[in-house]
């Protein structure tokens, strides 16, 4: 067997073989860089420069301040994803803040929380299709896992979008990228130690769904190891096609729904109806025409149903995670705060099929 070819100190070496093993293989960037044994955004910064049919152009790192000045391109794609789920929204930038690492995109089509803190590395990609040139901004973290990705669409403002990348060129416009690990998380503390009694009052406690994550930092806890230990009244496993049976109901309901996807670097929210739900394969497809999402059922090995208590009555949602306890992503009925959560949705999350 040959050993696996060291693209550290040759950018141009990989960016031939990523090229090459995509047409070869038909594969996306995601899929050509793992079959090289690089990360994704390996092979994206060694297109630095290149002018030979694909071509990436390294940004400056001020991040806030890029998404800010989004607005003015139009409608977009935004795309985010982790390691089960692929999550798509055309929309437009609007309403971005932050304050320091914290980010938000608060638009009724594009709605994000962004931690800037794990954005490292930016760049405007060029790549060669069928179609024409597609042009996109794709940002990553340390370890070059990409964190979230914006696609121009016919309709988006393409001067715009080559002042945005000409004003956020970084200087130094080297091909390659340094990557380091991501630290490991801390162990989850063994249920022996919880004091569950406390734990239970902390969560029957709760004022707010976003309270939920300090009541795990609190206790110690994993997110599965919470949901195992509150007991019935607040959580309970459903059968791993729970997520299928959800979408097809509330597509033939016309039930909105929220949509959570994230990774350590954002988490993108898509709010309102599903239609066209398509299984193919081992993926559960949402293909609307503003929002897709791209779900592996064969990778979710947990799925719950939570209620979590807050200051408008319970919320409800349902939970989805991989071999490791990593979330997937999270449904929830249609809701703002203030306004409680929608009795349609509770039922329908009380009659999915339990494990």
């Amino acid at each position: 067997m040959n050993a696996p070819t060291d693209f550290t100190q040759s950018p141009q070496m990989l960016r031939e073989a990523f090229q090459s093993i995509k047409i070869e293989k038909n594969l996306r960037n995601r899929e050509a860089a793992a079959a090289l044994g690089v990360s994704e955004g390996e092979a994206v910064a060694a297109h630095v420069g290149a002018r030979d049919g694909a071509g990436a152009i390294r940004l400056k790192g001020a991040f806030p301040d890029l998404i800010k000045a989004m607005k003015p391109v139009g409608e977009v794609m935004a795309l985010t994803r982790n390691e089960s789920v692929v999550h798509e929204r055309t929309g437009t930038y609007l309403d971005a803040s932050n304050q320091g690492h914290m980010g938000l995109v608060l638009g009724e089509d594009i709605d994000l929380r962004i931690f800037f803190s794990q954005w490292k590395h930016g760049f405007a990609l060029t790549e060669e299709t069928a179609r024409g040139p597609q042009r996109s901004l794709q940002f990553f973290g340390q370890d070059g896992a990409a964190l979230h990705k914006i696609y121009l669409k016919p309709q988006s403002n393409l001067d715009e979008y080559m002042n945005l990348v000409e004003t956020w060129s970084a200087p130094e416009q080297t091909p390659g990228m340094q990557v380091t690990p991501r630290p490991a998380q801390d162990a989850p503390r063994p249920d022996s130690e919880i004091d569950v009694d406390e734990f239970q009052l902390a969560w029957a406690s709760m004022k707010d769904t976003h309270d939920f994550f300090g009541v795990l930092k609190n206790f110690g806890l994993a997110r599965t190891q919470a949901l195992r230990l509150i007991g019935v009244e607040y959580a309970h496993p459903t059968a791993t096609s729970a997520a299928r049976s959800m979408l097809e109901t509330v597509a033939a309901q016309k039930l909105p729904i929220m949509c959570f996807v994230g990774n350590p670097g954002i988490i993108q929210i898509h709010t309102g109806a599903v239609t066209n739900i398509k299984v193919m394969g081992t993926w559960l497809n949402v293909l609307d025409e503003r929002f897709n999402l791209h779900l592996r059922e064969d990778q979710i090995a947990e799925s719950w149903v939570v209620m979590k208590p807050t200051t408008d009555g319970i919320v409800t949602s349902l939970e989805l995670f991989d071999a490791q306890g990593e979330t997937i992503c999270m449904f929830f009925g249609k809701r703002k705060p203030g306004v409680p959560e929608l009795a349609s949705w509770r039922t329908l999350a009380d009659q999915l099929p339990r494990a």
